[in-house]
């Protein structure tokens, strides 16, 4: 493992992943069944977690607008979520941006839904009567 080599840290040292431990430790401590964490596993957790973010990004990359405009959008994370199988798991994360007055109607929509459903539910309970 120690030869893996990914970036150099501050004091230009050679560092085997470019997150920081110290926050993915953090992290997998919230967790209640965590008590203590190997260095080890850390360690691979950190690397698994990076070429998971780099397959997402370069995925989202080549299927969505990135390549017409050489950049990587929050739009193209988006889209890979919602369409791909793989990251699918990923939609309730990165949904579709919508303006706020669009939603907004969205909110008052599905409250008329409901109350004609409870509307038609009281009419069916009285013609049971």
């Amino acid at each position: 493992m120690a030869d893996l080599v990914v970036g150099r840290d501050k004091c230009g040292e050679q560092r085997l992943v470019s997150l920081p431990l110290s926050r993915i430790r953090v992290i997998m401590k919230s967790s209640p069944e965590v008590s203590s964490i190997n260095q080890e596993a850390l360690v691979l957790t950190a690397k698994a977690t990076e070429l998971f973010v780099q397959d997402l990004a370069t995925y989202s990359y080549r299927h969505g607008s990135g390549k017409e405009k050489r950049a990587l959008t929050y739009h193209d994370l988006s889209n890979t979520a919602e369409e791909s199988e793989t990251f699918q798991f990923l939609a309730d994360i990165l949904p579709k941006k919508i303006l706020a007055s669009k939603y907004l109607k969205m909110l008052k929509e599905k409250e008329e839904e409901e109350e004609e459903n409870e509307n038609n539910n009281d009419e069916s309970d009285e013609a049971e009567s």
